[in-house]
């Protein structure tokens, strides 16, 4: 039935979805959003994150390494060589601090109903289910609607976060068998969107309008200061909204700097360090806003 890559299965999650879930994070993502909480989730490929915190610096990686594709670049710092590394893992059984792990598995259908069935009597008593988030689920579709047909034989209750960015061919294939949609929505502006996320926002208005019609959405708005908590884009998103029949809830979730510390472990770059969380404040104004719309809107998911 084909595997999927994701880099993380969360059991008891409570905020991907109504209820107790268990949320699935597909690697690969579209869109490069300046605030985005987990970078492992871009790449649509496995890599390494180091965490030189718990490093030894005994060098076990480098002797298990037969490749040669590691290096100590500094006192504190090990750099890996993606053009000699074969991800064999030989360096991360030799890691015993685990300092040096992988990002990023395969997984098959087959195993991952064996780990929703472990949580099914939770799902029951809370109404909750099974959540396909990322990353991007729609960048991997063929194992997406085998895994939430695999749900519906099991009677599971069915959600997928969503960026928007895909054809809608592939969207409309998978909504017999999706209950909720978690849809990001960020910036109105289009200019605005492309400078902040690296893509247009046109399809996403547009699949969300066509989503809109039949299913049920609730839409995900990340609240990032000085990017898109203004006055004009949280009115204008208000506008739009309300003008859509099956959007009936709003979920804010305020910037946070807990994925900072991830760029570095990834040798990525961060380029917001200078934007701090939102004052409890604003998000009070921003939510109040949104509620004169008629939504009913929450904070965090």
């Amino acid at each position: 039935m084909g595997f999927a890559l994701i880099f993380d299965i969360k059991r008891y999650a409570i905020h991907d979805g109504p209820g107790i879930r268990t949320a699935v994070f597909f690697k690969g993502c579209p869109l490069s959003c300046l605030w985005c909480a987990n970078p492992e989730s871009q790449l649509f490929a496995k890599e390494f994150i180091f965490w030189p915190d718990r490093c030894l610096y005994c060098d076990a990686c480098i002797s298990a390494c037969k490749k040669g594709a590691i290096i100590n670049r500094n006192e504190k710092s090990k750099e890996i060589n993606a053009g000699k590394c074969d991800f064999c893992g030989d360096c991360i059984q030799e890691c015993h601090s685990e300092a040096l792990q992988f990002v990023g598995r395969q997984i098959g259908v087959e195993e991952l109903l064996r780990e929703f069935k472990k949580d099914k009597d939770f799902y029951w008593e809370s109404k909750g289910g099974v959540t396909f988030s990322g990353g991007e689920p729609f960048l991997q579709p063929d194992f997406l609607y085998q895994a939430l047909i695999a749900c519906k034989e099991e009677k599971l209750h069915t959600a997928i976060e969503t960026c928007g960015f895909v054809p809608w061919e592939k969207m409309n294939k998978v909504m017999p068998f999706v209950d909720l949609f978690l849809y990001d929505l960020k910036l109105m502006d289009e200019k605005k969107h492309r400078r902040n996320t690296g893509v247009s926002n046109r399809l996403i208005l547009a699949n969300l309008e066509k989503l809109a019609d039949t299913h049920r959405v609730i839409v995900r708005v990340p609240l990032i200061p000085r990017i898109n908590d203004d006055e004009d884009n949280i009115r204008r998103m208000g506008e739009y909204l309300s003008q859509l029949k099956k959007i009936e809830e709003i979920n804010l979730l305020p910037y946070h700097e807990l994925g900072i510390a991830k760029y570095e472990r990834l040798k990525k770059r961060y380029t917001l360090k200078n934007i701090k969380p939102p004052a409890p404040e604003r998000i009070h104004d921003v939510k109040k806003d949104l509620e004169k719309f008629g939504f009913k809107v929450n904070v965090g998911g």
